[in-house]
């Protein structure tokens, strides 16, 4: 219940999220009834953020929403829903721009179902997920980087996180998502690597040099690093571990 609105507070102290996900123009898929765009003005990067929801159509199929169009793309606890989650992130995917974000909440599954599936806290929920197991004691049990891993070389993982700061583990079998704290999930996000990055094998640095006065800042960390140790010869940094 209101997964969206719990996470904005930890979302805003990673600077991330400000400079670089939740950037451009949006989409909130699955996002009622609470959407991302109640905090736009949070994120001042936001230049527009659309809710998709079921009126707009199938969000497993993400249907009239051109290839490599929006700029980030978040989802807050509806992948579980679809009857294929494979082929809805492949087309969450499909619509984000080379260099955009894919922002993914969905459920962890020792948190939220906790031994029993199908799911009593949600009967909807089609599947249940989990980082990485070999075994589990769900049989519609997902692992997070399988899932990821059949997007394909376009994918750029930038985050895997169990959101587990607020889970109590003390208590028993109960759905702590209806209180007004804790999460119980797992978050990831993939940015999707442009022709560049997928011909040279990786997100090279830029060669454009900065403007005069960066640049002058830069070279005086080199230059600094340089004096230390020509000064000091008989004693490199960080080995001297005589008695003081």
């Amino acid at each position: 219940m209101k997964e969206c609105s719990k996470s904005i507070s930890r979302r805003l102290q990673d600077s991330n999220f400000v400079r670089k996900y939740f950037v451009g123009n949006g989409i909130d898929i699955g996002g009622k009834p609470d959407p991302l765009v109640l905090y736009q003005s949070l994120f001042p990067g936001i230049a527009s953020l659309r809710t998709w929801d079921w009126e707009d159509g199938d969000a497993q199929f993400m249907k009239g929403v051109a290839d490599n169009s929006i700029d980030f793309v978040f989802s807050s606890h509806c992948l579980e829903h679809l009857h294929d989650p494979y082929e809805g992130l492949k087309n969450w995917f499909r619509i984000v721009r080379p260099g955009g974000y894919l922002i993914v909440d969905i459920p962890e599954e020792d948190m939220y179902e906790q031994g029993i599936f199908p799911s009593t806290h949600n009967k909807d929920h089609k599947t249940s997920w989990t980082v990485l197991k070999d075994k589990s004691w769900s049989s519609r049990s997902i692992n997070v980087l399988d899932l990821v891993r059949s997007l394909g070389s376009a994918a750029d993982i930038r985050k895997i996180e169990v959101i587990d700061a607020l889970f109590r583990s003390d208590l028993p079998r109960y759905d702590q998502t209806i209180t007004p704290v804790a999460e119980c999930a797992i978050e990831f996000i993939i940015r999707k690597r442009n022709e560049s990055e997928l011909k040279a094998g990786g997100l090279l640095p830029d060669t454009i040099q900065p403007v005069p006065e960066v640049r002058r800042h830069l070279n005086q960390y080199k230059n600094d690093k340089s004096t230390l140790r020509t000064a000091n010869p008989e004693n490199p940094p960080f080995l001297d571990e005589k008695d003081i």
